[in-house]
């Protein structure tokens, strides 16, 4: 069973931070079928403006291209659910908000707005270092509750694997 935001954010939260504060890194999000939740959990815990310092809602396409940079060209061929628009999140607002490390997160969250190829549940998150960038695809299963929370887990797990 994957873990829930309720019992595995904190411990993964702590990790996080202390492993940014060890090497003086900051993060930031790009949030669009959390609408915030990453940005909620690691807030959470106290302290946490040493080393997050904030993320972008871009629920909308017209925010992931005009606030983030992401490229019209690719929300238009790959779809705001894909892995070259979750890379250009993620690769945007690490610029935007001048971060050493950043998560980006899209997806279809339900109960509409799923087609046969992107069904509901259907998630990418890419993470972003000015290094590398790299995405990985998902398919939660679950109410859109659910699918947002494990949404944020695997972004989470994702900081902190890139970090370990």
């Amino acid at each position: 069973m994957e873990p829930t935001l309720h019992s595995a954010t904190s411990p993964i939260v702590y990790e996080i931070a202390e492993l940014l504060v060890s090497r003086g890194w900051t993060l930031s999000t790009a949030e669009s079928c959390t609408g915030g939740g990453i940005g909620h959990a690691l807030t959470a815990m106290p302290g946490s403006s040493a080393w997050f310092e904030g993320g972008v809602i871009c629920y909308a396409n017209g925010v992931k291209a005009h606030l983030l940079h992401v490229p019209e060209v690719l929300l238009n061929k790959y779809g705001a659910v894909s892995e070259q628009v979750a890379i250009a999140m993620a690769q945007g607002v690490r610029k935007l908000l001048k971060t050493d490390i950043s998560v980006a997160v899209t997806g279809v969250a339900g109960p509409g707005g799923a087609t046969p190829e992107k069904p509901v549940g259907t998630v990418w998150i890419a993470w972003s270092t000015g290094q590398e960038s790299a995405a990985r695809h998902f398919h939660l299963e679950g109410d859109r509750d659910q699918i947002r929370e494990q949404t944020v887990v695997q972004a989470l797990q994702g900081i902190l694997t890139l970090l370990t």
